[in-house]
C-alpha cells in the first residue's frame, strides 16, 4: 500500500502505470483537493472509470459531477451497462439529461464528441443584451466549453450565425447581433464520422466546430482538444492495422498478454497460410531448381523487391485516403500513375540487378559469359514485372477494401508482401523459362 502522506501529483502520475488498483486508490486519496481534481481530469477515461468504481458511493458522486458532460460520457462508455445505470443516478437531473442524450450517439460520430454546453444568443438581441445574458450564465455557474465564440440561434434552435466574444465587447452596445454575426460559418452534421470532423478542423484551422442535426438545429460543439485525441486514436489504429494486427483498445503496457496474442494471432495465421502458397509455388518449379540450382540464389531478391514496392504504394494511397486527398472515383488516375511509377522503379532495380550479375556473377560464372548475360536479363525482366505488379497491388488493394466497406488500413504491408510473394515467384520462373530454356536445353 502507498504509505506516504505528502505524495506529489507528478510522482503519482509517473508511478501510476506501475501501481495496482488498490495502490492507485490509496495514492489518489493522499492528494490534496486541488491536486486531486487536476489529476483526475488528466486521466484518460479508462483510468477515470477504474478509479471511480473503486471509490465509495459518495465519492463517486463528487468526482463524476466534477466532469463536463462530454467527459462524463467518455467515462461512462468505459464501464459495464449495469454500472453505467448506477452512475447516471448520481448526476443531477439536468446533467443526466445532457449525458443521456450524448450517450445516444456512436463514439466515433460528431455527436459522440460534442459538448452541449456552449454560449448562445438570439439574433434580435443588442450587443449589450447579449453580453448581459452571457454574464448571467457565468454568474449562474454555467461552465462553457469554449469562450471564443458564441452561437446565434433562432427560437427553434436553428443555427444562423457565429459571433466572436471580441466583437461583442468591442462593438457599440446598440448594434444588433444579426448585424455583426458571421453567416459563412462551418458546421458538421451530428452523425459525421470523427475522421471527417478532424479533416474539417485541419482544413479550416478551427478552434471549435458547431454540430447540427438535419434541420440545422444546433446540438453542441466539438473543440480542438477533442480532435487532438481523435487524431491520436485514429493514427494509432491505422498504425496497428498497417503492421498486420488488430488495433489495441488500451496502451501496450496495459494490454494483457492474452489480448496481445489474440490481436496478433489472427493476422499471423492468415499471413502464414498465404505464405504456404509460396512454398506451393516453389514446389511446382522443383524440376527447374534441380536443373538450374543457382536460380534459388535470386529468389529473396525478387520477392523482397515486389513486397517493398507494394508496401510503399499502399502506404502512400492509405495516407492519401485518410487525408481525403483521393477518393474511390480516383482509382483509375492512381492506377495510371502507379503503372508509370512501377515501370520506372522496376527498370532502375532491374538495371542494378543486371550490373550485379554482370560484375559479380557468382555460381553463374562457371557456365560462361552467355549464361551470365541471359541470367542478368532474366533478373532485369523479373524485377520489372514484380515491381510493377507489387506497385499495382499495393495501390489498388486499399480502393478494393474501401469499395466493400472495409478499412483501407487493413491493406497492411505484411498482407501486400504476402500477396506479391507468390506472384513474384511465378513471374521470375516464367521469365527464366522463356529466356533460359534454349541455352541450357533443360525444360523449366
Amino acid at each position: 500500500m502507498v504509505e506516504r502522506t505528502d505524495i506529489d501529483i507528478d510522482e503519482l502520475r509517473d508511478a501510476w502505470w506501475l501501481l495496482s488498483a488498490e495502490d492507485r486508490l490509496g495514492g489518489f486519496r493522499l492528494l490534496d483537493a486541488g491536486a486531486a481534481g487536476e489529476f483526475f481530469s488528466d486521466l484518460d477515461p479508462h483510468d477515470q472509470a477504474g478509479l471511480l468504481v473503486a471509490l465509495r458511493p459518495q465519492e463517486r458522486r463528487t468526482w463524476l459531477r466534477h466532469l463536463a458532460p462530454d467527459d462524463a460520457v467518455d467515462l461512462l462508455q468505459e464501464v459495464e451497462d449495469d454500472e453505467r445505470v448506477a452512475l447516471l443516478t448520481l448526476l443531477d437531473d439536468a446533467t443526466r439529461r445532457e449525458v443521456t442524450a450524448l450517450l445516444a450517439y456512436e463514439e466515433d460520430e460528431a455527436g459522440g464528441l460534442m459538448s452541449s454546453r456552449f454560449a448562445r444568443v438570439r439574433p434580435d438581441m443588442t450587443v449589450d443584451e447579449a453580453v448581459s445574458y452571457l454574464r448571467k450564465q457565468a454568474v449562474a455557474g454555467v461552465e462553457l466549453e469554449t469562450i471564443y465564440y458564441t452561437y446565434v440561434l433562432e427560437s427553434d434552435q436553428r443555427l444562423v450565425g457565429v459571433v466572436s466574444f471580441r466583437s461583442l465587447f468591442a462593438l457599440p452596445g446598440s448594434n444588433r447581433v444579426r448585424d455583426i454575426m458571421h453567416t459563412d460559418f462551418v458546421s458538421v452534421h451530428e452523425e459525421t464520422d470523427q475522421e471527417a470532423v478532424a479533416r474539417l478542423f485541419a482544413e479550416h484551422d478551427l478552434i471549435a466546430l458547431p454540430v447540427v442535426d438535419g434541420a440545422g438545429r444546433m446540438k453542441g460543439i466539438v473543440t480542438v482538444d477533442d480532435i487532438v485525441d481523435v487524431v491520436e486514436e485514429e493514427a494509432t489504429e491505422d498504425a496497428h492495422k498497417f503492421g498486420g494486427l488488430e488495433a489495441l483498445e488500451l496502451p501496450y503496457l496495459r494490454t494483457g498478454v492474452f489480448s496481445l496474442i489474440r490481436k496478433r494471432a489472427g493476422w499471423l495465421i492468415f499471413l502464414f497460410l498465404g505464405g504456404m502458397l509460396t512454398a506451393t509455388a516453389l514446389g511446382q518449379y522443383e524440376g527447374s531448381i534441380d536443373a538450374l540450382p543457382f536460380l534459388t540464389l535470386f529468389i529473396p531478391l525478387i520477392i523482397a523487391s515486389g513486397g517493398n514496392s507494394g508496401s510503399q504504394a499502399s502506404t502512400l494511397v492509405i495516407r492519401a485516403m485518410a487525408m481525403d486527398e483521393i477518393r474511390l472515383r480516383d482509382w483509375w488516375r492512381v492506377a495510371r500513375r502507379e503503372v508509370a511509377t512501377g515501370l520506372a522503379l522496376g527498370a532502375v532495380l532491374g538495371a542494378i540487378g543486371f550490373i550485379r550479375i554482370a560484375f559479380f556473377p557468382g555460381a553463374v560464372a562457371s557456365l560462361g559469359d552467355q549464361a551470365v548475360f541471359l541470367m542478368g536479363i532474366t533478373i532485369t525482366v523479373s524485377l520489372l514485372g514484380v515491381v510493377l505488379f507489387g506497385t499495382l497491388v499495393g495501390s489498388m488493394l486499399p480502393f478494393l477494401l474501401r469499395r466493400v466497406g472495409l478499412d483501407p488500413a487493413s491493406a497492411s504491408a505484411p498482407l501486400v508482401a504476402t500477396l506479391v510473394d507468390v506472384t513474384g515467384l511465378l513471374i521470375y520462373f516464367a521469365a527464366a523459362s522463356v529466356l533460359l530454356r534454349g541455352f541450357f536445353g533443360n525444360p523449366l
